[in-house]
């Protein structure tokens, strides 16, 4: 090992290739005692003027490196001249060596992760990639978990005591809406790829509203659903659960860093912690009733994440009836929408 201290710089952001001693050229000589010397070419007075806009110090300092012996004695730092206003930022050297020649390159910062750099890639994603796992270490009021979107029930057998029009939904009434407290950690990363575990603790509010003017009651034999006998506002059923999902999900990201989206398939189960009809009068008069109505207490189904870019959508499917066996028809939620 032989400890290499800079012979020469070659160009600060916008100076110009270091020129020939034939050309004419103006140069900027540093000397470090009696066997180190700072060789700056510029192609005028202006170029070496802008050195001033550079911290020389802190590039002096950051070469003060342990490297094997360069070709011909020489270690090069190539600043492009895109880049180069951002060195008083985290800029950092990162020195690599094949096959005999060691190459010194600059990666600098984008906000708090490394920028994207075309050489060393490999040695820039894994910085990278634990900046990121701390960040989604700690619990956060979202992460893919809070939830806007539609509810809808499928039928899987139909029964003479129920008829769907009786309990047909009003596609854009029928909401969906849940809060979480979760997580998303980093399992495993590779350079355009990384496995993440999202778990959390949710709230979900599945709204049926019904089409037509009916009334959800609880009799002794089920649920029914009565004609109200005169025209409503709007009448509903609100079902508040309390689910635990869990969904491995993998991201991708592009040769810059940058996410491209992600897609994760999970279970999830939960339990009603509260269920309730609302009733709107047309003068404007609410009625809410709060009940069991024969629903299932605890659920469970499958749940998907699907991300592009920035856009986060979920699709949730119950697996389980919504109400007990005999006691409701036989219907499972579905919802989907969008995460936030």
């Amino acid at each position: 090992m032989k400890s290499v201290f800079t012979t020469l710089l070659i160009l600060f952001g916008s100076l110009a290739w270091a020129a020939p001693e034939s050309l004419k050229a103006d140069s900027l000589v540093i000397l470090f005692g009696n066997k180190t010397r700072l060789v700056i070419h510029s192609s005028d007075k202006e170029g070496i003027r802008q050195l001033s806009n550079y911290d020389i110090n802190k590039i002096i300092r950051d070469m003060g490196l342990k490297l094997d012996s360069a070709r011909a004695g020489e270690t090069f730092i190539v600043i492009d001249e895109n880049k180069v206003q951002r060195y008083l930022q985290d800029t950092v050297l990162v020195v690599t060596q094949k096959d005999g020649e060691v190459r010194v390159t600059i990666k600098e910062s984008e906000g708090r992760n490394y920028d994207r750099s075309n050489d060393d890639e490999d040695s820039n994603w894994s910085s990278r990639s634990r900046s990121r796992r701390r960040k989604k270490d700690s619990w956060d009021i979202g992460v893919g978990g809070n939830g806007l979107g539609l509810n809808t029930l499928v039928q899987k057998k139909s029964t003479a005591n129920y008829p769907t029009e009786n309990y047909q939904l009003r596609p854009l009434g029928s909401r969906y809406i849940s809060l979480a407290l979760s997580q998303a950690p980093t399992i495993a990363r590779s350079q355009h790829v990384s496995f993440k575990l999202f778990y959390g603790v949710e709230v979900s509010w599945n709204n049926y509203m019904f089409e037509n003017d009916v009334i959800v009651q609880k009799a002794t034999d089920g649920v029914q659903f009565s004609d109200a006998g005169r025209n409503l506002q709007k009448s509903k059923l609100t079902v508040c659960s309390v689910n635990l999902p869990v969904v491995p999900r993998l991201s991708f990201y592009n040769s810059s860093g940058r996410k491209l989206g992600h897609l994760g398939f999970g279970v999830y189960g939960g339990y009603r912690v509260d269920s309730y009809t609302k009733i709107k009068e047309q003068d404007g008069n609410k009625e809410r009733q709060h009940s069991n109505f024969y629903l299932n207490d605890f659920r469970y189904g499958l749940i998907a994440h699907l991300g592009i870019a920035r856009t986060n959508f979920f699709f949730k499917y119950d697996l389980n009836p919504l109400f007990q066996a005999g006691k409701g028809p036989d219907v499972r939620a579905l919802s989907f929408g969008i995460g936030l």
